[in-house]
């Protein structure tokens, strides 16, 4: 990723489901592997929704904007099936869901534009006020400071140079903060995309759909698989399998999102077996496919800390 990530650029990819009611937090806290109920106003969590299996059906950036009104967004694709899913288990509680994605704007700003915008953002999940937006700091690129610009629709757009859309996606992927999208869903639980270690997973939070598969994951020292990084000269599109040179007939994982490399070829976040990348050679849809180079998850894990 070259220094030159910096600027502003609109996200229409991501869309919005909006829960508003007394109860709107205490619904998501029985839904979400994340803590809702001790969320601040202002508040930004990353947080993921499983089946019962434990498996990710969605993951969103929530954010609460106040009282009784919290945002989740998400990747666009699977909003419609998400929603309905979700929406099942409001019965008596007081919240209401709904496709709020029209009634946001959402711009990704990185490097100087961000600092700019906002230059007492703390990180990570934090979010702070600009004007009538609200910025969440998300996971940087390569070094590069990168955050998620969320204000009412009709709002003018975040000031700053220009940035492809194909640049922000490529630092998304060298983040190593991977969403979920609809070649994924429920092919993989939290930890096997490092939700544990990026703020994604609160283990003291109440029972969620899938929470004790997730704890008895973490817990019982039986994490086998984990997100790293991989660059290919061919493309690569989220789902692809990728297996290693000890077993050529079986997958050892899954291309979780991928993206054109701003440096040539492409790059991707790969949920794999961790003694796949620890020797041998993996590669790309088939066990004489192309070759892949793996690169550790760009942050410390949880369990290494």
């Amino acid at each position: 990723m070259s220094d030159a990530l910096t600027g502003v650029t609109h996200l229409p990819h991501l869309g919005v489901i909006r829960v508003e009611g007394a109860d709107a937090a205490s619904f998501l806290q029985g839904q979400l592997t994340q803590d809702f109920e001790h969320l601040a106003t202002g508040q930004a969590r990353l947080a993921a929704y499983c089946t019962p299996k434990g498996r990710m059906q969605a993951s969103f950036i929530g954010l609460k904007l106040a009282d009784g009104d919290i945002v989740l967004v998400m990747s666009a694709d699977i909003l419609p099936a998400t929603l309905k899913r979700i929406s099942m288990f409001v019965m008596r509680a007081k919240a209401k869901l709904r496709d709020a994605t029209a009634e946001f704007a959402l711009y990704g700003v990185a490097g100087d534009a961000l600092a700019d915008i906002a230059p007492t953002l703390a990180g990570p999940w934090a979010a702070t006020a600009s004007g009538n937006a609200t910025v969440i700091g998300l996971y940087p690129a390569d070094g590069i400071a990168r955050g998620l610009w969320l204000a009412p629709a009709g709002t003018a757009a975040p000031v700053g140079p220009a940035l492809s859309l194909e640049a922000w996606l490529a630092s998304d992927i060298r983040s190593g903060v991977a969403m979920i999208t609809a070649p994924i869903v429920e092919a993989l639980v939290p930890q096997m995309l490092n939700y544990e270690s990026i703020g994604g997973v609160n283990f003291k939070k109440g029972c969620y759909p899938g929470q004790e598969v997730v704890a008895r994951s973490q817990f019982r020292g039986t994490l086998k698989r984990r997100a790293y990084l991989a660059h290919s000269q061919e493309a690569m599109t989220a789902g692809d399998e990728v297996f290693h040179s000890s077993d050529a007939s079986q997958p050892c994982g899954i291309v979780a999102q991928a993206a054109p490399s701003a440096q040539g070829g492409w790059d991707a976040i790969v949920s794999m077996q961790s003694t796949a990348a620890q020797d041998g050679v993996v590669t790309l849809r088939s066990g004489d496919g192309p070759a892949l180079v793996i690169e550790p998850a760009p942050y410390p894990l949880l369990e290494d800390i």
